[in-house]
């Protein structure tokens, strides 16, 4: 399970890598395609100690692809931020009680938008916070 999940995470960084040379050249414009490698880590998200648990890649063009399991669904979520992914946070689900426990979970964007480069990250205390604040919505849902 590790080894395929590194070779997709490999594979969608090669492919963001090929896109960034392309959002460089091109100014950004709402007709420029987007793909983005959305991950869900365990700890604090440092660059040692997080485990990436969950990662998914999304293509958003003419069509909505990649291995998100609703892409087109995350494509309309994705530009319903305009470009700012903390506008996912807008939305808590104030009804839902968690526990004040700490077992962080950091979600993270990395990809092209639109033409435009994005690196966004965020920490909740734990996994109910996730699901609370993001309430629903299919970006983070894989």
């Amino acid at each position: 399970m590790r080894y395929r999940l590194a070779t997709v995470s490999a594979a969608a960084l090669l492919c963001l890598a090929g896109t960034a040379g392309l959002a460089e050249a091109a100014p950004a414009s709402p007709s420029a395609p987007s793909a983005m490698v959305f991950t869900i880590a365990r700890a604090d998200g440092a660059a040692t100690g997080a485990t990436v648990v969950r990662a998914a890649v999304l293509s958003c063009g003419y069509t909505a692809e990649g291995t998100h399991p609703t892409p087109r669904a995350a494509c309309d979520a994705l530009n319903a931020t305009g470009g700012d992914l903390g506008r996912l946070l807008a939305n808590p689900n104030t009804a839902r009680p968690c526990p004040r426990q700490y077992d962080p979970v950091t979600i993270t964007a990395d990809g092209v938008w639109h033409g435009g480069r994005i690196a966004w990250k965020h920490v909740f205390p734990n996994a109910c916070e996730m699901s609370t604040t993001l309430n629903g919505n299919p970006l983070f849902a894989f």
